[in-house]
């Protein structure tokens, strides 16, 4: 596309510059309306055999056991599964006794430090119509629960063994590197029992306009723009590193190769649970269906500057109905899936049971990640919250919180903090002249 059709910043006139986004597309794809017809004949038959399974009575989750990543014998029919399906949940990546444990030591700290008589109220979107006095989403960040399930050995092969479903070379570069991740800290969420909540609507995160926009997501998404979804492959990171999403409160300023949790508790597949359309390639569908004649000229379905990209029955209905929710998870499972899969949350209605857990995305280590890390870094000393997130700072005057001489060599390296200790040692290590 041309310099006139990429925006670096959001657009000043959001109509016009969607306008000119449309009229350029429409020009190198030609004959829209045929396009989409192939992008939902590549589609349909994935919603069909979802539907298919839901019929069954089957889980259509990808399900890997840690034990097989930690020995490598993930088998190959769930790996072509995952990538099938943009989607998995890894049992047992901690054991249930260590979840729990790191799940009665948050409500510890956050007692301790007598949060809930500093608690603001909601400082975003992200609480939604929740009372203010008993949040859900805790905007806390330097737990030592927290922490350790960050640098946990198996959070690492988990995210390393994530990470290598990707393309991390591509195009004669390598992209990132997929066995180094770096640390994203995220907030925890606590749902007591007998919560009634309307869930979350169905969107996806890493980018609004910014997937039409961008210079980087215009590269990402070349083959779906000029007319060629059959060549697209939604592994390929390519490009990936190399977006910045435009300024808001829902920004996220890193590469997730998977938006991820970690369990803290049990959660039944009825209790108001993650969903998600286990379709990878859907994004071809959303990105190309502001084009068709139904849609506004001066819209692309809703989108905008800010939020996160909604999808809707309205302008998506083959997508929604291949809405998947998680299978039951224990303590220390962990879920996660691909960060242009569409997802949401569940109703609930007197849940039961708490709906606990440490939000984890896997994040390999790369130069927009790695100038990240270096910024959590400063703010993890000071007990700041993180860039990405409203600056609200309840942790910089908790004596308990994780420290940094508490990080194991995994932490350090994620935060890109150099071991002086361990610069020596190798010194002294080499042979001397």
């Amino acid at each position: 596309m041309s310099e006139q059709t990429s925006w670096t910043s959001p657009p000043e006139d959001f109509p016009a510059a969607v306008r000119t986004i449309k009229r350029m597309l429409r020009e190198q794809i030609g004959d829209v309306d045929a396009y989409f017809k192939r992008i939902e004949a590549l589609i349909e038959p994935k919603v069909l055999e979802i539907e298919a399974a839901h019929a069954r009575g089957e889980n259509v989750w990808p399900i890997v056991q840690y034990a097989d990543i930690e020995a490598g014998t993930v088998p190959q029919e769930t790996i072509d599964l995952i990538h099938r399906r943009g989607c998995a949940v890894v049992r047992g990546q901690v054991s249930p006794e260590q979840a729990t444990e790191w799940d009665q030591s948050l409500v510890d700290y956050v007692d301790s430090n007598d949060f809930m008589t500093q608690y603001r109220g909601p400082a975003d979107n992200f609480f939604g119509t929740l009372d203010a006095s008993k949040p859900e989403i805790y905007p806390i960040y330097w737990s030592p629960s927290q922490m350790e399930a960050r640098q946990h050995e198996h959070t690492a092969k988990t995210q390393s063994f994530l990470n290598r479903l990707w393309k991390s070379e591509s195009r004669g570069v390598t992209w990132f590197d997929p066995d180094q991740d770096s640390m994203y800290p995220d907030r925890i969420r606590r749902r007591p029992p007998g919560t009634t909540s309307k869930g979350l609507g169905a969107h996806t995160d890493s980018g609004s306009i910014e997937r039409w926009f961008t210079p980087a997501y215009q590269q990402v998404f070349e083959s779906i723009f000029h007319g060629d979804i059959e060549s697209y492959d939604p592994w390929d990171g390519a490009f990936r590193t190399e977006v910045d999403e435009y300024p808001s409160s829902t920004m996220c300023s890193v590469f997730r190769s998977f938006q991820g949790w970690l369990a803290m508790s049990e959660m039944q597949d009825d209790q108001g649970v993650l969903w998600t359309v286990p379709i990878p390639e859907a994004m071809a569908y959303i990105l190309i269906r502001p084009l068709l004649d139904d849609v506004p000229e001066d819209s692309l379905c809703g989108a905008a500057q800010g939020m996160a990209l909604g999808i809707s029955e309205e302008w998506h209905p083959l997508l929604m109905r291949a809405r998947a929710g998680i299978p039951t998870v224990q303590p220390g499972d962990s879920v996660w899936w691909h960060s242009d899969v569409i997802h949401g949350v569940a109703s609930v209605e007197q849940q039961e049971g708490w709906g606990n857990v440490i939000y984890i995305p896997a994040a390999p280590m790369c130069a927009k990640n790695a100038a990240y890390a270096q910024d959590v870094a400063d703010r993890f000393r000071r007990g700041e919250s993180p860039a990405d997130f409203p600056k609200e700072d309840y942790e910089v005057e908790w004596a308990n919180r994780f420290r940094e001489e508490q990080l194991s060599q995994i932490g350090a390296r994620g935060l890109g903090i150099t071991r002086k200790a361990r610069r020596v040692e190798r010194s002294a290590a080499l042979p001397q002249p």
